[in-house]
């Protein structure tokens, strides 16, 4: 079959080859991949890729090889899946419990689009805990992350301010329900309950400096590359009794079937909207990872297979 393997050319990063079929451990599901998304995340790891391995988190397509467990679904099955790796390609095996139906009603490419972006956004603002009637800070916002986080905190009544590099990343912000969107966090006025941080360097101790008393800074993201210092002495002259979390994605649990059908049902219903920013043939993988690393792409990119 064919699949892309990781090359460490920055310019080229990734080149289509031929690899063995994957052979699906009991617990896994053999599937045909459809439409696959990439993540700004993933561009970052394949300029230092380890040996073997094998790219590729995001896909939809269907089940041609039921786990031979029982486990997950049976038959050819439209599904969304989380694999750890491999999603690139023809096929790929994936575990039972990182996969969920698709019904009709999603395309293949929405489906796609949910999994790592999606997973991330929901479980973050669980981290964060209730936030009806709350003030929530985001930065870095334009990104999958940051639009999905944007439209559940919006949807459970939390008042929303976006932070974006500039008006054209963040025009759909404020249809998802972003009361205010502002293009440096600077810009951002008065004082947050929770502050959801994910581009690290001189963004973080600006965006901790606006948490309010009691409030919570959840750090899950170095989008910018660049090292964070906070002043300790600074802290404390700030936020009286803050707290400043770290978070990834996988803390709550690596079984993802339930919060994966989870997005796929909001999806379904028309209250969760994957902001897509290019759909293209996956002979465009290269090209779209380099464009995602340089943030020429708003929100996620989706690839499909011919």
């Amino acid at each position: 079959m064919k699949a892309f393997l990781p090359t460490g050319d920055p310019t080229e990063p990734v080149v289509l080859a031929d690899v063995p079929e994957p052979i699906p451990r009991p617990h896994e599901a053999l599937v045909k991949v459809e439409a696959f998304s990439v993540n700004r995340g993933e561009t970052f790891k394949l300029e230092r890729p380890a040996p073997g391995d094998r790219p590729g988190k995001d896909i939809a397509g269907l089940v041609v090889q039921p786990a031979a467990d029982g486990s997950g679904p049976s038959g050819v099955t439209r599904v969304v899946g989380h694999p750890m790796g491999g999603g690139w390609a023809e096929y790929v095996a994936v575990p039972t419990d990182a996969l969920a139906e698709l019904p009709d009603g999603v395309s293949m490419v929405h489906g796609a689009a949910l999994p790592l972006a999606g997973l991330t956004a929901l479980r973050l603002l669980r981290a964060a805990g209730p936030v009806l009637g709350r003030r929530i800070l985001l930065t870095g916002a334009s990104g999958g992350v940051g639009h999905f986080v944007t439209e559940l905190a919006a949807a459970a009544g939390a008042q929303v301010t976006a932070v974006t590099r500039n008006a054209e990343r963040g025009a759909r912000l404020a249809e998802l329900g972003a009361d205010e969107v502002v293009h440096d966090v600077t810009d951002a006025q008065g004082t947050y309950d929770v502050v959801l941080e994910s581009t690290g360097g001189q963004a973080l101790p600006l965006a901790l400096a606006r948490l309010a008393r009691r409030g919570t800074l959840i750090w899950f993201g170095q989008a910018s590359r660049t090292p964070a210092t906070l002043d300790f002495f600074g802290f404390f002259d700030g936020p009286e009794s803050a707290v400043i979390r770290h978070f990834h994605y996988l803390d709550a649990g690596t079984r993802l079937d339930d919060d994966l059908a989870a997005l796929v049902r909001l999806t379904a219903a028309g209250r969760l909207h994957p902001e897509i920013g290019r759909v293209t043939d996956w002979a465009g993988t290269a090209a779209t990872l380099t464009d995602l690393r340089d943030r020429r792409v708003r929100g996620k990119a989706v690839l499909t297979l011919s």
